[in-house]
């Protein structure tokens, strides 16, 4: 057997009480039942065997997540709703671009000025000028530290929300309403999803308020992408992340029409320029602002025991799903679980594929290496299993770096660049019948450690990141965070 399931896990767990309020109402009670991946998930196992790739042979069982795929939304696109924090006015304040403008101009500031509007922002580029939605150093905005509130059961969400915008070249793009260049010309008007995801960004680091603000007008548009997330039931964090980004690269792809694909023999050329070649074919149907950060390449090499013949597969990958390692005694590492992941397997018996050089069925040996480092590298621990019987959650402790996770040892080539940095982490305390998430963040802008709890900011300190609740691990590569420094 796989050591990991190709089906979507169901983890989380739960049933909505809608008398909570706060944390508690991010309880898990009841385990779901399995789900629909995004549609990319399916597409890109035809990927390769449409480009020709050499694919005599598939692979048995899936540790890799792929996304992509297309939907209408709807053109709704509402604010987002604030509490002021003055002691004059408990109103609700819309805030808005005439609103952010008006804070400007009070400050002398003009919504124009070619200036970084948020501390840590990347250096000026041609997109960096003409963008209003700008709050100068010299505002009391929380800079990124606002709490978003649980609308029931929903910190799932705001785990994976308050991640995303603490990931600095995705809060950029944000920020400087780059997408909307981007914006695929075929669902401009259906775009409501990357505008919600943009608003709610920006909302976050421009607000001038440290009220927690309702995310209920992205969880519409959500809801509309995915009607999994429809109601109030607790999902899993990661399932979550996989839609979130699918439906994101779905609106600003480049691509306005994918083209078909041609059957290719690529049999001839060596595996870094099948690599190559497969990931150029991947970029001319899916081509966004989130590839360019989430999607690197995975390589999945079979070889034939009794030939010698080796077969070799690329697919792109939007995060990896880490088996946890089991160790006899000592602490179990993150590198650990990554060599549980790249280890090689001997398929035999009812997993034995067929060799197109033996024209037989072969014992064989399965192995997976990194062809390509995406920017930011999203590892998801396997905390959750299902058996006929029950699901259960391993609470084992992965120790993880926060500076230089050096992955060049699972590099299908030599690589220099495959060297990351930690800025955040979604966790899951408690167990399948209740659970809740938060996110640790480090903040891009202040470069401290924070801990977003649905509606509560509070810092905290770097050793206090790593715990036996750590689920999905946000990465950057060092070469990237470096050169905001």
């Amino acid at each position: 057997m796989s050591r990991v399931s190709s089906t979507p896990r169901n983890l989380g767990l739960i049933s909505p009480s809608h008398n909570h309020r706060g944390p508690e109402r991010g309880r898990a009670q009841l385990p779901l039942p399995r789900i629909e991946v995004p549609q990319a998930s399916r597409r890109s196992e035809s990927f390769s065997r449409a480009l020709g790739a050499t694919n005599k042979w598939r692979p048995v069982g899936e540790r890799i997540n792929t996304n992509g795929g297309s939907r209408g939304l709807s053109p709704t696109r509402p604010a987002y709703l604030m509490v002021s924090t003055s002691p004059l006015s408990r109103r609700h304040r819309l805030v808005s671009q005439s609103t952010l403008t008006q804070d400007l101009a009070s400050m002398g500031l003009s919504d124009q000025q070619p200036c970084p509007a948020i501390r840590g922002l990347s250096p000026a580029r041609a997109d960096y000028y003409s963008f209003p939605n700008w709050v100068s150093e010299n505002s009391k905005s929380p800079q990124g530290l606002v709490g978003l509130r649980n609308l029931g059961n929903t910190c799932f969400m705001n785990s994976i929300l308050q991640c995303l915008s603490n990931t600095p070249d995705l809060r950029d793009y944000c920020l400087r309403n780059t997408h909307r260049t981007d914006l695929n010309n075929n669902c401009r008007a259906k775009a409501a999803l990357m505008e919600e995801f943009a608003k709610l960004t920006q909302t976050l680091w421009t607000s001038v308020s440290s009220e927690a603000i309702s995310p209920s007008d992205f969880k519409t548009q959500i809801q509309r992408y995915a009607p999994k997330f429809v109601g109030y039931n607790q999902q899993d964090a990661q399932e979550f992340l996989r839609f979130l980004l699918d439906g994101l690269h779905n609106e600003v792809n480049r691509v306005t029409v994918r083209p078909r694909l041609p059957v290719e023999d690529i049999d001839h050329l060596s595996d870094n320029e099948k690599g190559k070649k497969m990931w150029n074919k991947y970029l001319e149907r899916e081509d966004s602002k989130v590839v360019d950060l989430f999607v690197g390449q995975l390589k999945s090499s079979l070889t034939c025991t009794e030939c010698g013949y080796c077969s070799t597969v690329f697919d792109p990958f939007w995060d990896l799903s880490l088996p946890i390692a089991k160790k006899g005694s000592g602490e179990v590492s993150l590198t650990d679980c990554m060599r549980f992941f790249t280890k090689e397997d001997v398929l035999d018996g009812d997993e034995k594929p067929t060799c197109c050089r033996c024209k037989a069925r072969r014992k064989c040996t399965k192995k997976f290496t990194i062809q390509k480092f995406p920017q930011i590298l999203v590892l998801h621990l396997k905390r959750f299993s299902e058996n006929r019987i029950r699901t259960s959650k391993l609470s084992t402790y992965v120790n993880f770096p926060l500076k230089e996770l050096d992955m060049r040892e699972f590099a299908s080539e030599n690589s220099m660049n495959a060297v990351y940095n930690l800025y955040a982490v979604s966790n899951h305390s408690g167990n399948t019948l209740g659970g809740h998430y938060t996110a640790y963040c480090r903040n891009p802008a202040l470069g401290e450690w924070y801990s977003y709890n649905d509606s509560r900011v509070s810092p905290m300190s770097s050793s206090q990141v790593r715990s036996s609740d750590a689920y999905v691990l946000f990465y950057e590569l060092a070469s990237s965070s470096h050169s905001r420094l």
